[in-house]
C-alpha cells in the first residue's frame, strides 16, 4: 500500500433509528442507519409473505382488462 493516499480506518459507532448502537470499523466516526438487525422484519420474523397468483400473461391480462379470445 502506498503511504499517505488511503483514508484513516478507525472505530465507528453505528446508531439505528430504533436506538440500537454497535461498534464497527469505518472511515467515518459515526454512522446513522434507519434499519438494523434488531428491527429489520427479515431478522425479527415479522416479514410478510407476498403470494403471487398467476403467471406473467395472466397478470398482464388482468392489468389491462383483456379477455382470452
Amino acid at each position: 500500500m502506498k503511504a499517505g493516499i488511503h483514508p484513516k480506518y478507525d472505530k465507528a459507532v453505528v446508531t439505528c433509528a430504533c436506538g440500537e448502537t454497535f461498534e464497527t470499523k469505518s472511515t467515518k466516526p459515526q454512522i446513522r442507519v434507519e434499519v438494523c438487525s434488531k428491527c429489520h422484519p427479515f431478522y425479527t420474523g415479522q416479514r410478510q409473505v407476498v403470494t403471487t397468483t398467476g403467471g406473467r400473461i395472466e397478470r398482464f391480462r388482468t392489468k389491462y382488462g383483456l379477455t382470452e379470445e
